[in-house]
C-alpha cells in the first residue's frame, strides 16, 4: 500500500498513518519489506474519515462502512504483498486496439439539400432562436 511521506510517521519497524492506523513492516521476497495492518479498522476510524470528508453518516452506515473499508484495506495489503519485481507495468491488463472503422471520406448531402430539410434557414445557415439576452 502506498502512502505519501506526509501521511505517515515511521518508527522502529512500524508506521502510523494520520488516521492512527498502525502498520508493521514484514520482510518480503527480494530483500524488500511490505506494510501489514496490525490493527483492525475501527468504527472510530471510519467516523473520523467521515468527519474529515464532511459526511453525516448514521450509526448503521458507520457499521457497514467499517467492514467494507476494512475489506478494501485488507485486499490492498494482499495486492501490495505480491512479488511484482518481474512484472512489466501496464496501463491495462489486456492489449487494446482501436475497434473503430477507418475514417474514409465518402459522398454526403449537399448544403442546399440539408438546408431544404431544416425548419428555418437564413443566408446558407440554420436559423435558430436566440438563447442569450434577447427574446426571439
Amino acid at each position: 500500500m502506498a502512502f505519501s511521506s506526509a501521511a505517515i510517521s515511521s518508527g522502529e519497524g512500524h508506521c502510523t498513518t494520520q488516521l492512527g492506523v498502525v502498520f508493521r513492516f514484514e520482510p518480503a521476497s527480494g530483500g524488500s519489506s511490505v506494510l501489514v495492518m496490525t490493527e483492525r479498522l475501527t468504527r472510530a476510524d471510519v467516523a473520523h474519515v467521515a468527519r474529515l470528508a464532511r459526511l453525516d453518516l448514521t450509526e448503521q452506515e458507520i457499521e457497514t462502512f467499517t467492514g467494507q473499508l476494512a475489506a478494501v484495506l485488507d485486499h490492498a495489503a494482499d495486492v501490495d504483498s505480491l512479488d511484482t519485481a518481474g512484472v512489466t507495468p501496464t496501463s491495462h491488463p489486456l492489449a487494446l486496439s482501436n475497434v473503430l472503422r477507418a475514417d474514409v471520406p465518402r459522398p454526403s448531402l449537399s448544403r442546399d439539400e440539408v438546408l431544404a430539410m431544416a425548419p428555418a434557414a437564413e443566408d446558407g445557415r440554420f436559423r435558430v432562436p436566440r438563447i442569450l439576452g434577447e427574446a426571439p
